[in-house]
């Protein structure tokens, strides 16, 4: 299976949002987001990568099927849910570019997707102007009951790209989980790189 990553902005960015909120509900189902989203929500979410001059989607796609997808936008795009994180740090959102998820199918993993959709946000917003790349991580805690036995942190990845946790530098999300019948709040950390 042979992956050819593009660079999407602009109507090519919107034509693909919907099959991105797809993807997002299935691979957010796994560990460690556990996410049981819907579509209504999906679309909703992904609004700002429509109304974002600065947004970009990084698409992997088998022939013409989208099979994973990584979307990043300036940060002040995202200052209602960011900007208390950010608080009392000497960082300047205004300065940071965010690198949002990054999902791909299981079968596809292990063929550089995951460097491609870095390299293209970061590249993206290099042009932009901007000087820091960052993206959050969910927490949970190791013991968790649906932690699969076979896990393998992402942090060495992240670390080798040059990305590192921002002490104290944390969000809170909420979403329900697939376990759960409501909605729970969750820590994600935030990881920061100069570019």
């Amino acid at each position: 299976m042979a992956l050819r990553v593009d660079t999407l902005t602009g109507a090519a960015l919107e034509a693909a949002l919907e099959d991105v909120a797809r993807l997002r509900i299935e691979v957010f189902r796994a560990w460690p987001y556990l996410y049981d989203g819907d579509l209504a929500y999906e679309r909703d979410y992904l609004q700002s990568y429509r109304d974002s001059d600065g947004a970009i989607l990084v698409g992997a796609f088998d022939g013409d099927q989208l099979v994973g997808a990584a979307t990043g936008t300036p940060m002040v795009d995202h200052a209602d849910d960011f900007a208390a994180a950010f608080a009392g740090t000497d960082l300047d959102i205004a300065e940071v570019f965010y690198c949002a998820e990054s999902v791909l199918l299981p079968a596809y993993r292990g063929q550089g997707a995951g460097h491609g959709f870095f390299d293209a946000r970061e590249a993206h917003a290099r042009t932009l102007g901007f000087g820091k790349s960052a993206f959050c991580s969910v927490i949970r805690p190791a013991d968790h009951p649906l932690r699969p036995a076979d896990y393998a942190p992402l942090d060495p990845f992240w670390r080798k790209r040059g990305y590192a946790p921002l002490p104290g530098v944390m969000a809170q999300f909420s979403w329900k989980d697939v376990d759960q019948k409501d909605e729970t709040a969750k820590s994600l950390q935030f990881w920061c790189r100069d570019l």
